[in-house]
């Protein structure tokens, strides 16, 4: 009996060895196709869902448009030629639209704003007539045209003895090197007949300028908004004489040629912001607006600022895109610069195309 036991003890046992031993080689079996195949594909599954969810995540990112914000540091004068774009452009958000973070930083004059961006202070400025020279001349590349004139004015003091151009022969008359104020010297000499021996000239900062016509230093002054209006404002009985010439006095924003070269998209978006604005306040209807920022951004009483809005002709995005198609532009660019050449400020024509970027100004526009 006791071995009956014993024996059916040990069958026992040898079954669920054998149940257990035929249990992991059917799951160690390599020919169990469908554990495999069922695994790979899970795999496969889930390797397929994460390649879809980063391709959905960038076409996400693309089609919302987000861009990096980066900011720009761009330099300015206190007139409202200078400003009444860049201020409609931030206060309309037109720059954050474009992802930019505009520092607005201020100059008394384009040269001075052309060596502060070789310094690397300043990546874009707005600059007068008369730096375009030094664009010519290979220092900056135009980014965007800004504004036109067609006259020139002078002011004059009350006791100088100067009632038309031709009475500047013999005056001490104040103008600041390598600006606007130049190419007005420039031109009322050229209206007078005379040249620059035929006067006393005094060269000097705009800053100075105000200061020496108000204590009487000089007879006369070829200075810009603001500095002429602090003058009229100053000096009682001072006036300016305005005399029409062949010339064509532009403004522009500029950027050195490197930068162009190695920020073309940032150069684009501050383009597009910017045409934005021009759109918006070259519109006589939109005077009042833009005067407004610029009197806040200057810290200037409004009525007295509304005065600069006959400084020019205003371009719109809608006209510049027009003038670059027609040829406009380019020519206002080839005259400026015959006007150096006839001053003697630059020596040597260059084709405008190599510092005026128009295929850069048609994507902008674009």
């Amino acid at each position: 009996m006791k071995k009956l036991v014993k024996m059916m003890v040990m069958a026992m046992a040898l079954m669920s060895l054998t149940a257990c031993g035929g249990a992991n080689q059917n799951e160690a079996d390599p020919g169990n196709e469908a554990n495999v195949n069922e695994t790979e594909t899970s795999q496969t599954e889930e390797e397929t869902t994460e390649e879809e969810s980063e391709e959905n995540t960038e076409e996400t990112e693309e089609s919302t448009g987000e861009v990096e914000t980066v900011d720009l540091n761009v330099a300015y004068m206190p007139n409202y030629a200078s400003l009444w774009h860049l201020v409609t452009a931030v206060d309309k958000g037109y720059f954050e639209e474009e992802g930019l973070n505009v520092n607005l930083i201020e100059f008394a004059d384009g040269p001075s704003e052309i060596a502060a961006m070789e310094g690397g202070s300043v990546d874009i400025a707005y600059i007068g007539h008369g730096a375009h020279k030094l664009a010519i001349q290979g220092s900056a590349n135009i980014i965007v045209p800004s504004s036109v004139h067609n006259t020139d004015k002078i002011t004059v003091l009350p006791d100088s003895g100067i009632e038309t151009i031709e009475d500047i022969k013999g005056k001490k008359i104040a103008y600041t090197a390598g600006s606007s104020s130049e190419t007005a010297l420039t031109g009322a000499l050229n209206k007078a007949g005379i040249t620059m021996d035929d006067i006393d000239p005094y060269e000097m900062d705009a800053t100075n300028m105000v200061a020496a016509m108000m204590s009487g230093s000089v007879d006369a002054a070829t200075a810009w908004n603001p500095y002429d209006a602090q003058i009229l404002d100053n000096v009682e009985g001072s006036k300016q004489i305005e005399f029409s010439t062949d010339s064509v006095n532009l403004s522009s924003f500029i950027a050195l040629p490197k930068y162009v070269e190695e920020n073309r998209d940032l150069v684009l978006r501050f383009s597009r912001a910017i045409y934005k604005a021009m759109q918006f306040a070259a519109d006589k209807e939109n005077w009042d607006y833009a005067v407004g920022l610029y009197a806040k951004q200057t810290a200037k009483d409004k009525e007295a600022a509304m005065v600069e809005t006959g400084d020019a002709t205003w371009f719109s995005a809608d006209f510049i895109k027009e003038a670059i198609e027609d040829g406009t532009m380019k020519g206002y660019y080839e005259r400026q610069q015959e006007m150096f050449i006839e001053s003697g400020d630059v020596e040597e024509a260059r084709d405008v195309e190599e510092y005026v970027e128009f295929d850069l100004m048609k994507e902008a526009l674009e």
